[in-house]
């Protein structure tokens, strides 16, 4: 079928990730694999020595009567408890080793964070924040997508299995004869079994990935200026009481002990490649040399990271703060609904693309109609709408109607119906003169009909109001969901202003059954009355009645037409 047949745009925003073969994928991430300085050194390694340990497990009770006679006279001296002296012992003992691997850190005897140690946080601070855009532009914006193209570097079998396998055009051209129904059954059996073929490996590559994602996400998005706002003024005597900020600490640590592994290289190329999506049609854009300058960034932010874990001893701090040397960091949950997520990408996938192909499927059914009532004729292209030929133009869902209609008002309206209704329009005399402007409006608004679509082609093109806008939308430097926004507002109102033609149409040749139906004799309502010279008029024209039964039927006929078109739309 000729016409704007393809009237909504692929996503704009995602071509540097959907546009990277299988092969360029693979490729890529094999060089960066080649050309990096990616530490595989563990980020972060537990320290908790036998001594801690034993001096946590060791109560006052359970000392020999030797030492709790030592704290007995001391307390008499001191005035405190023989078991808070034992416990204060401990601590205090704790507090001089964090002192002794490092110092400035912590005051274990007052029990406060000094300024050094806030600057390292002050550092790691930085270095986690480096993630977060990265991670905004790609997980947090389409989550599933994300995934996919993640699983096409770490399952490349299953993403070949998923993306060839259940491609409807490719098993409706292997099996001819199959129903629509038999095309939907294959492709389902086929994504389930692609999804059966993932392997434990390839489960524990991506659950690793997911996890490390998640740490990432936890770390880069840590309250860090509340927990360094809490230190006070900046200088040598910056200082911080530890239990004002200790559980923000904990959970800190929890994070940090969680990312001990340093995340993957496919992780990374999967995290830049989304993050690089604005630059992409730059002319100087070069992928390779963006991925390798945010690599090095992020290199040097995990390397950041690491050095914080060396230097500052955070589990030992946390024992003395909360005086509980039983205290260990614990593994954050996260990352677990990976293959839900995958799987419920690839489904929502292919379901789009099984109701496209049937949506194709049902207009190319519809063409042997379209050319019988078009009298063999083309349909007639809408001017400036996104096309195969034009892919720049802009995607309104009603161009295909449009299409329609030109065709139907050249090939059908002017060339036949409109003969028959001429004579109507110049002599009828109605009964009721409310008949007579119903009749009139309607003929017109048939007759405009190529008018208001040339107009409406030329508000979408490039000197248009609606193309202008469009452009402006797209050559704009915004975050993506308010580009997206702005760029849809504009789809919004040129489809606003098709559907108007569309529904003017529709209305007239509805009003004009109704009101031949009357001249005929055929309304039962009474609502429409026939012509007051009918008979004159016949006796000039002897074919009249027989025309204005055709073009009853004919208007009809389009009226249905464009019930197939609806529906076909309302699918997509």
């Amino acid at each position: 079928m000729d016409g704007n047949t393809n009237f909504s745009a692929g996503n704009t925003f995602d071509k540097l990730v959907s546009g990277l073969s299988l092969e360029e994928r693979q490729n890529l991430l094999n060089k960066l694999k080649g050309q990096s300085n990616l530490s595989a050194e563990p980020l972060y390694e537990i320290d908790e020595t036998e001594d801690s340990k034993e001096i946590a497990e060791i109560t006052y009770t359970q000392l020999p009567w030797y030492y709790r006679l030592y704290y007995f006279i001391l307390s008499i001296f001191k005035g405190i408890a023989p078991a808070k002296i034992y416990e204060d012992k401990k601590y205090l003992q704790a507090g001089r080793e964090i002192d002794a691997i490092a110092p400035g850190l912590y005051d274990c005897q007052r029990n406060f964070l000094l300024a050094d140690f806030c600057k390292l946080l002050t550092s790691l601070k930085d270095s986690a924040r480096f993630f977060h855009s990265s991670l905004e532009k790609s997980v947090n914006y389409d989550k599933g997508n994300f995934y996919a193209f993640l699983g096409s570097l770490e399952m490349a079998d299953v993403h070949s299995l998923l993306l060839n396998g259940t491609d409807p055009d490719k098993i409706a051209a292997e099996i001819p004869e199959a129903t629509g129904q038999d095309v939907k059954q294959r492709i389902y059996k086929n994504m389930e079994d692609a999804f059966a073929a993932i392997n434990e490996e390839q489960r524990n590559a991506m659950y690793f990935n997911a996890r490390s994602l998640h740490c990432l996400k936890e770390l880069s998005s840590f309250v860090f200026d509340r927990v360094i706002m809490a230190f006070g003024a900046v200088g040598p005597s910056q200082t911080c009481p530890a239990n004002v900020i200790k559980d923000l600490l904990g959970n800190l640590n929890n994070i940090l002990y969680s990312l001990n592994i340093p995340p993957t290289m496919a992780l990374f190329q999967s995290l830049f490649i989304f993050s690089l999506q604005d630059k992409y049609g730059d002319t100087e854009f070069n992928i390779g040399q963006e991925m390798r300058l945010l690599l090095n960034k992020a290199e040097n932010a995990l390397e950041n990271i690491r050095n914080f874990n060396k230097q500052v001893p955070l589990t030992r701090i946390l024992r003395c703060i909360h005086r509980n040397l039983r205290i260990s960091p614990q593994q954050i949950s996260g990352g677990e609904d990976w293959f839900s997520v995958y799987r419920d990408y690839w489904k929502r996938q292919i379901d789009g693309k099984y109701s496209e192909y049937m949506q194709i499927r049902k207009h190319n059914e519809l063409s042997n109609s379209f050319r019988y009532f078009l009298k063999g004729t083309n349909f007639k292209s809408i001017e400036n709408v996104v096309s195969e030929t034009r892919p720049d133009g802009i995607p309104v869902p009603e161009a295909f109607t449009l299409s329609f209609l030109l065709s139907f008002h050249s090939a059908v309206f002017m060339a036949e119906i409109n003969n028959n209704l001429r004579p109507i329009l110049i002599d009828g005399e109605f009964f009721k003169k409310e008949n007579r402007t119903e009749f009139t409006e309607a003929y017109n608004d048939l007759m405009k009909i190529e008018d208001d679509i040339r107009h409406f082609e030329m508000q979408i093109s490039s000197t248009g109001d609606f193309g202008k806008r469009y452009s402006a939308a797209k050559q704009e430097l915004l975050s993506l969901p308010i580009k997206r926004r702005k760029i849809q507002i504009v789809i919004d109102d040129a489809s606003q202003m098709a559907s108007a033609i569309i529904n003017r149409t529709r209305a007239a040749l509805k009003m004009l059954v109704n009101v031949l139906n009357g001249i005929i004799k055929k309304d039962s309502s009474g609502r429409f009355e026939g012509l007051a010279n009918m008979a004159q008029l016949t006796n000039k024209n002897h074919t009249l009645v027989n025309g204005i039964n055709d073009a009853i039927q004919t208007f009809q006929q389009a009226l249905q037409l464009l019930d197939d078109i609806a529906a076909i739309n309302s699918q997509h």
